[in-house]
């Protein structure tokens, strides 16, 4: 297929080399250049912008970091656009945005889904992310081949807005989940216990987590290379506060860990992996 790629970042760049390598034709766009020049040797196209990128490809992807970076990319790229053409943004952005969207692009007969991800990095690299899609059905199994080669659960959560609601449930989930294992992982250190044999121990039991399997021994090695920014969970977490709001719902668990990753932040932490929350919480469970 052709195939347009825009956002070539820590997760957008590996997903676009799985499409590459599945046989589609790719061409891509990123506001630094630099990002994307890897795909080149493996057979991309790089686009002088994001409105050459889109022009004629069957399918246009976005991976880009915020709601107003896919505002950006959708108002560039909409003088370009044309019936029949199908966009899939798969950002972790506003669901209320993603309905704007939607709808716009409904008027120029271009179909839209909100497909964002989780899995991180190594799950863009691997295929393995999981993928929460909102849109038409109809254009869920357009996509579906693609998404495929992309991740290995991919569900269909109804419609456009559906699937970023579904991406933001998962970033509760993750971010108290993470913050339960860097305490238990803390206690098990201070207890005089060897961290490893803890994860050993109870890594495949109730306590078991895809935090603490994946993250557990880089909080051990405080390896806080990023799999996942720390400054992206925090976007995603007031995204999820402005949702909450507008639903009318407190949500105590989700108040602690902006805080948390707020200090995580603020601790020279914005551009390592989500798991340097380890390292706050050292600092604030040491205080005196």
């Amino acid at each position: 297929m052709e195939i347009a790629w825009i956002g070539t970042g820590i997760m957008g760049a590996p997903m676009a080399r799985r499409l590459l390598k599945a046989g589609h034709h790719l061409r891509v766009f990123n506001r630094s250049p630099e990002k994307a020049r890897a795909l080149l040797d493996e057979g991309a196209v790089m686009a002088p912008e994001a409105a050459a990128v889109a022009e004629g490809a069957e399918i246009i992807f976005i991976m880009v970091p915020d709601t107003p970076d896919v505002e950006n990319v959708i108002g560039r790229i909409e003088p370009s656009l044309a019936r029949g053409q199908l966009v899939l943004d798969m950002s972790t952005i506003a669901p209320d945005a993603e309905r704007r969207i939607a709808e716009k692009l409904a008027v120029l007969g271009v179909d839209y889904l909100d497909a964002p991800v989780s899995g991180g990095e190594t799950g863009a690299i691997e295929g393995t992310l999981t993928i929460m899609v909102g849109g038409g059905e109809p254009s869920f199994n357009r996509a579906r081949p693609l998404l495929e080669v992309l991740g290995k659960r991919i569900t269909y959560m109804g419609p456009s807005g559906a699937g970023q609601t579904t991406k933001l449930a998962n970033q509760i989930a993750v971010a108290l989940t993470l913050e339960a294992a860097a305490e238990a992982l803390l206690f098990a250190a201070r207890g005089g216990l060897e961290p490893a044999k803890v994860l050993e121990a109870i890594g495949a039991g109730a306590a078991a987590s895809w935090q603490l399997s994946n993250l557990g021994p880089k909080i051990i090695a405080k390896d806080y290379r990023p799999g996942f920014f720390v400054k992206l969970i925090r976007k995603d977490l007031r995204l999820v506060t402005e949702a909450a709001n507008q639903n009318g719902i407190a949500l105590p668990g989700l108040k602690m860990m902006t805080s948390m990753f707020n200090a995580t932040a603020a601790l020279g932490h914005d551009l390592d992996g989500t798991q340097a929350l380890a390292d706050a919480l050292l600092r604030l469970a040491t205080l005196k």
